[in-house]
């Protein structure tokens, strides 16, 4: 059973599909969750003790943020969940699509995660940082920008993993495949049928839930994770252990 005690965790991209999972999950470990999104997210759920809302694009109310969650008390865990994708291809790309993709998926991240990081070392029952990636940090699926500032996160956590280890810091990435969230609307509404045909692509034949997701992160933040640190976690229903079509192609 996992049980924070009513520690502190924040979580970015609250209002979001997968953020919304993430908040139940904390909300039955006990958790204490302090929700952060944009003035457009819906943060009304009753299981969040704490709202924050700005930008990621925003560095100087990313700041005033961390010293508004600090000032009430040290967080337990940082959850960097929020992220953003629209360019599919490099062709899709602009010199602004790009520059605002690595800022949201890595800049944003990396300026929270050190404004946060001063209050959570040296907790009697540690601290931990969760990124979410995806497994577009791992092989090109296509949204060049965002993998490339996913990947940019697994660096960065092997980094906090290696020099705040002594201070009772954890960091760890959970890598999701397709995520069945609304960020998959924009695309069902330009091709219905991508859906059943991305799903023929993943071992599980199907795509992961965010509740399975939500999960991975809330054991990887919490104690009964307490000697795992600088690891990378696929929640992806299998698609980074495998080439399917490729299999199917020469066993048949």
């Amino acid at each position: 059973m996992i049980d924070f005690g009513g520690r502190r965790v924040v979580i970015t991209g609250a209002g979001g599909g997968l953020g919304k999972a993430l908040v139940s999950v904390f909300h039955r470990c006990d958790a204490f969750i302090v929700a952060c999104d944009t003035d457009a997210a819906d943060l009304s759920a009753e299981e969040i003790g704490e709202r924050h809302r700005f930008d990621l694009l925003d560095e100087p109310a990313i700041r005033v943020a961390c010293r508004e969650i600090c000032s009430a008390g040290a967080p337990a865990a940082f959850i960097s969940n929020a992220g953003w994708t629209r360019a599919e291809t490099l062709a899709d790309l602009t010199d602004e699509s790009l520059r605002k993709e690595i800022d949201l998926n890595f800049h944003g991240a990396a300026i929270m995660s050190r404004g946060l990081l001063p209050s959570m070392r040296d907790q009697p029952d540690g601290a931990a940082f969760v990124f979410v990636s995806s497994v577009n940090a791992l092989a090109h699926y296509g949204n060049p920008a965002y993998s490339a500032a996913k990947a940019a996160l697994h660096a960065w956590a092997r980094a906090l993993a290696t020099e705040e280890g002594r201070n009772g810091i954890r960091a760890n990435v959970v890598v999701p495949g397709s995520i069945r969230t609304d960020a998959w609307t924009h695309r069902l509404a330009e091709k219905p049928a991508v859906l059943a045909a991305v799903t023929r692509l993943y071992p599980l034949g199907r795509i992961v839930e965010p509740a399975e997701v939500a999960q991975s992160i809330a054991f990887l933040a919490s104690p009964l994770a307490s000697g795992i640190t600088g690891a990378v976690l696929p929640v992806d229903a299998g698609i980074s252990a495998s080439n399917l079509p490729f299999l199917e192609q020469i066993a048949t």
